[in-house]
């Protein structure tokens, strides 16, 4: 993921995701009401991909209780999300690397938002079962990323559709091609089907889709 390490898209990140992912602010809100359902007050919350800051802002605002671990694995997106969370710095403990960098702690609930679409399918099963590892019995799991039917016509369909919502002026049919190649090339999007399946096989159960924008799909799961 050299993208996050490249100084430029850190510069424009915030003000770029929020643009690219249809009700992202929302989708931080729902996020933290869902793990709220089960994370006590005092809490600990594990934060995969957190890089930027923005749902650790969310999270941390709407509960001051809440203990939060975030892990990513740029150096530059880390330091990013110290600078968004400013006065609530402290109340995070922020972690370079992946999944199997976060402390084996017992945890009471965890999200991974827009982060699972970059890795392949093994990697995210390993991601997967190792989140479910940190969890109390119970605990939730809330994860938001790409997904769609990705045969050749439903990735095309769909990225059109995203570029046209994230560049509502007209875009040249030789730019937005070469987009939707990148795209397909850096992502290895599953479809719907295939990532609840990843969850089960993970241990995870009471699977529910809560999220669904464009391309983007979200699910709040519990460690059985």
């Amino acid at each position: 993921m050299s993208l996050f390490n490249n100084p430029n898209a850190i510069a424009n990140y915030l003000d770029g995701t929020i643009k690219r992912v249809p009700g992202l602010l929302a989708l931080h809100r729902m996020s933290e009401l869902l793990l709220a359902e089960v994370v006590p007050e005092d809490g600990r919350v594990l934060v995969l991909g957190a890089g930027g800051g923005m749902e650790l802002k969310a999270f941390a605002e709407a509960r001051p209780g809440w203990r939060l671990v975030g892990v990513d694995p740029s150096a530059p997106m880390l330091t990013l999300a110290a600078e968004t969370l400013g006065a609530l710095a402290p109340r995070v403990e922020l972690i370079e690397g992946h999944i199997d960098a976060a402390p084996e702690t017992a945890f009471d609930g965890a999200a991974c938002l827009l982060t699972l679409h970059f890795l392949t399918p093994e990697e995210r099963l390993h991601t997967l079962r190792e989140v479910w590892r940190r969890l109390k019995p119970g605990a939730p799991l809330v994860v938001a990323h790409h997904s769609f039917d990705t045969t050749a016509k439903g990735k095309a369909r769909w990225f059109n559709r995203l570029l046209a919502f994230a560049s509502p002026t007209s875009t040249p049919d030789s730019n937005r091609n070469a987009a939707i190649a990148a795209m397909s090339e850096q992502l290895p999007v599953l479809a719907p089907d295939a990532e609840v399946e990843l969850l089960e096989q993970a241990g995870f159960e009471g699977i529910e889709l809560f999220y669904a924008a464009f391309t983007f799909r979200g699910w709040v799961a519990y460690r059985a």
